[in-house]
This record gives C-alpha cells, structure tokens and sequence, in this order.
C-alpha cells in the first residue's frame, strides 16, 4: 500500500492565522507597528482586537494550514 503524502503548509498562513476552538480562523489586525502618531485613535482601537476570517476565504486558509 503507498504512504499517503503529507501536504506542505503555508509559511506566511501559518504565522497569520490561529484557529479558535469553534473551528474559525483568528487573525491580528494590520496597521499597528509603527507611524501611530498619525493614525486616528478610532482606527488604533478598531486594529487593537483580533479579526475572525470571512467565511468564504476561511476554506482556503484552511488548505494552506492543514495541520493545525
């Protein structure tokens, strides 16, 4: 019998995305690393929280991390 081939993951998925225990993908917010003088306190405290993947690009992150 063949061994079944193992799937390669994402390295740039795998860095960006946690899965929550219901199974959604948890991503961090972009725009919080430097130049923060200038951007409006509204749109830091919207960046601060986590986001959670839109459900249908969640399946194709899925893909890039199947091991998780």
């Amino acid at each position: 019998m063949a061994k079944k081939v193992k799937v390669k993951t994402h390295s740039g998925a795998k860095k960006r995305f946690k899965m929550t225990a219901n199974g959604k993908l948890k991503y961090q917010h972009t725009n919080k690393r430097h130049r923060l003088t200038q951007k409006d306190t509204k749109r830091k405290r919207i960046a601060r929280g986590a986001g959670v993947a839109d459900a249908t690009n969640a399946p194709v992150i899925k893909k890039q991390i199947p091991y998780m």
